[in-house]
């Protein structure tokens, strides 16, 4: 049962023209998920594609299965070597003949790669844009017959998308080069624009597009106000003790502090960021995805495009994402498994002034500056809303949710609001008299009527706004000025030391000609309720679990052997299949989701035994 991997890769059957066998044979599934059987037919018709699914929708299937399908290799474009060894490992497990070529192999290993790319071998090989685009790599295809080109992590190409890779913009030279081969590009996240962009920047403007919905309905949102968000993120990890999770942080300093912070709490945690040392960083990265389970890793966004990993149960941010396409498809990293998974977004106003500020100081041209103000805007609304987030996410991509979701923080527990329109007008007025030179602590202190000695030195203190706020403490005006920038009322002048300044809107609600809904913060003792908040889990009846844990034991026992993820073994959601059904033949087996005819031939008996003695 715990037979090793090939080194170098058998080669499944070529050719076949039924991909409804192909599906059940080799991964164990009875039917295609949403578009997927239109994506696959398409294809293999040898039409090009783009294609939208969300993180966990099935994209993976809609290239691997057309190039099995078709005669020649299919040749995948991915952004990352993790994600590269992850689907390697998890098609050989299939019987799969797939490689991967990147710059983690040895000589030797590069050599095979080659070999069985020559000698007709392979049916997927994984390589990096960079690496595709080498004129020795592209030689090399030219004596190959390809079945297709799949372009992963589409977002990549566009300079409207959150990850932006010059190397992708040349990957439209494949259809000049290659004719004939078809182009599937995929993403899980593009609004509008970034879609148009994709289809022209890769030449695929003709290409089909298939949109499937972007909701994960078991992902949970929740986004609450920063206040200590150490003790914050400890409360929320403790409703998940066990569970593998990523969180989130800006900078490389708080990454360490957080991952420090949190072991010294007794929960086992890691960090992963660009400056460790390749080597520190390569086994961290080996121990979540791999190795260790319950394990958080505390990273940098330079963690995580493209993650296969299925079981991560929680995203938590504790600063506030680039832009709303950012922050869907890091949260996408949960719940690839369809079980349901929680997120939480911490953010202030310091994570507003900053990510305003970064944008401002950064050296894009003039309109990518625009667009980023619009994705950021976008996203924090999504923070100020007080309606269901989800149906606020989605309408950002184009899509309209019916009705609010129920399983976000606004819908579990619905926001109350205030009418701020009189806190705002003072706001507002205090930025004006001060002649829209300071900041928001100081406008703070001005309204409270605490005579700070710059509030002297200035003669604020003679100010008719000055002591006029008393009704709200700091906190509660924090939150006002937050509203009133995140609505476009003030704005923050990054080259004044972050200065409040009125817009045109902000003068018109200042001249009483429009009225202020506000957002009321939580309650501290509601706040820590909802960090608490874990959605159920894959119920395993008490009857079947002695044999879920039987089977998870010796899916580790394997996984460790082979140095693969657990979940390439098999899933939990299979396994609690086999635990429920307790099927008693080979023949039996086929039908578990999962179970395909390499994995049965592979660990069918020992299966059936565990079962037998269970």
């Amino acid at each position: 049962m715990d037979s090793p991997l090939p080194v170098a890769p058998t080669s499944p059957p070529h050719g076949t023209a039924n991909p409804n066998e192909v599906l059940h044979r080799l991964f164990g599934l009875s039917a295609f998920r949403g578009q997927q059987e239109a994506v696959v037919s398409h294809v293999i018709a040898g039409g090009d594609a783009i294609v939208l699914m969300p993180t966990g929708g099935g994209k993976s299937l809609c290239y691997q299965l057309p190039a099995l399908c078709r005669s020649g290799v299919g040749i995948i474009v991915s952004p990352l070597i993790a994600l590269m060894r992850d689907q390697v490992a998890a098609l050989r497990q299939l019987g799969v003949a797939a490689a991967a070529m990147n710059s983690s192999l040895t000589g030797p290993e590069r050599s095979q790669v080659r070999a069985d790319l020559r000698a007709g071998r392979l049916k997927l090989l994984y390589a990096a844009p960079e690496r595709l685009l080498m004129p020795d790599f592209l030689e090399m295809l030219d004596g190959v017959k390809i079945a297709l080109f799949a372009i992963d992590e589409a977002h990549c190409v566009s300079q409207w998308g959150h990850d932006f890779r010059p190397e992708y913009l040349e990957l439209s030279g494949l259809a000049v080069r290659f004719p004939g081969v078809p182009r599937i590009a995929l993403t899980a996240t593009a609004d509008p624009q970034t879609r148009e962009d994709i289809g022209r920047r890769l030449g695929l403007e003709d290409a089909r597009l298939f949109l499937s919905s972007f909701d994960r309905p078991n992902i949970r949102y929740a986004v609450l106000r920063k206040e200590a968000p150490l003790r914050q993120l400890l409360t929320f990890l403790r409703a998940h003790e066990g569970e593998s999770g990523i969180v989130y942080c800006l900078s490389r300093n708080t990454v360490e502090q957080t991952a420090a912070a949190l072991n010294e709490h007794g929960i086992k945690a890691l960090p992963y960021h660009a400056r460790l040392p390749p080597e520190v960083r390569s086994a961290n990265q080996d121990a979540f995805l791999t190795t260790e389970e319950g394990l958080v890793l505390v990273a940098t966004v330079a963690f995580g495009m493209g993650i296969d990993k299925p079981d991560v149960r929680f995203v938590a941010h504790l600063d506030l994402p680039s832009s709303l396409e950012a922050f869907y498809q890091e949260t996408g990293r949960a719940g690839r498994d369809g079980l349901p998974a929680e997120t939480l977004l911490l953010y202030g106003m310091q994570d507003l002034v900053m990510r305003r500020g970064m944008i401002e100081q950064g050296g894009a041209p003039a309109q990518v500056k625009q667009i980023e103000r619009g994705k950021l805007d976008a996203l924090l609304g999504v923070c100020e809303t007080v309606t269901c987030r989800r149906q606020a996410i989605l309408a950002h991509f184009g899509e309209i949710l019916p009705a609010p979701c129920g399983n976000c923080d606004n819908c579990l527990t619905p926001a109350e609001t205030w009418d701020g329109t009189v806190a705002a007008q003072k706001a507002l007025s205090a930025a004006w008299r001060t002649r829209q030179r300071f900041g928001v602590g100081h406008l703070t202190d001005l309204l409270l009527g605490i005579k700070t000695e710059k509030i002297e030195r200035f003669e604020h203190d003679q100010l008719p706004t000055f002591g006029v706020g008393t009704e709200l403490d700091r906190k509660g005006w924090g939150s006002v000025f937050r509203q009133l920038i995140v609505r476009g009322a003030l704005e923050v002048d990054h080259e004044n030391f972050g200065a409040l300044c009125l817009t045109q809107a902000g003068e018109t609600i200042l001249r009483g000609k429009e009225s202020v809904l506000l957002r009321k913060e939580a309650a501290s003792g509601s706040a820590r309720a909802l960090l608490k908040k874990k959605a159920g889990r894959l119920e395993v009846p008490a009857a079947d679990q002695p044999l879920f844990e039987a089977l998870r034991t010796e899916r580790t026992r394997l996984a460790k052997g082979q140095n693969v993820p657990a979940y390439v073994i098999f899933h939990d959601a299979t396994l609690a299949a086999i635990a429920a059904a307790r099927p008693g033949s080979e023949a039996a087996l086929t039908q578990i989701p999962g179970m395909g005819a390499s994995k049965i031939e592979r660990y069918g008996a020992a299966i059936l035994s565990i079962i037998a003695g269970a």
